[in-house]
């Protein structure tokens, strides 16, 4: 009797990388590809074990998993390389740039000012990359439509 549970290393790791691909773009491939000479195989584990089991669990979706993501990193503090990749799949899941600096500002509270300011420095470099400074003078986004 086979366990259809069951999955082989490598349809792990595809499947990981699949998911990856989605959330964190060209950026998460590029932390993978950075560990290719040192720890290739801590680069499959994030991706088979981080992507490929932990982070496409169903009870949290994308967007919320990034939203504590974003605080735990916050919070740890030292891991700014890590946070800047979030950020961008933060916005890359449907959280706004105002969502990203409040939840900073939440965590302040928690983990004290030097982190949330260097958080949200990181998130200032995100957003001016990507177009979206000053926060709060982009466009607002049309509410998804409803059916009656």
């Amino acid at each position: 009797m086979t366990n259809q549970h069951s999955t082989t290393r490598d349809e792990r790791f595809a499947q990981g990388l699949e998911v990856l691909r989605s959330v964190d773009g060209e950026a998460g491939q590029r932390v993978i590809d950075s560990l290719a000479d040192i720890s290739p195989e801590l680069g499959h584990q994030i991706v088979a074990w981080g992507f490929g089991e932990i982070y496409q669990r169903p009870q949290l979706v994308p967007r919320d998993r990034q939203l504590v993501t974003l605080g735990m990193l916050t919070a740890l503090g030292g891991c700014e390389p890590q946070l800047e990749v979030h950020v961008n799949a933060a916005l890359n899941v449907g959280l706004t740039p105002e969502q990203i600096v409040e939840a900073m500002l939440h965590a302040a509270g928690y983990c004290g000012f030097p982190r949330a300011l260097n958080a949200t420095f990181v998130a200032k470099k995100v957003f001016a990359e990507r177009g979206l400074l000053p926060v709060g003078q982009q466009p607002a986004q049309e509410p998804p439509a409803t059916s009656a």
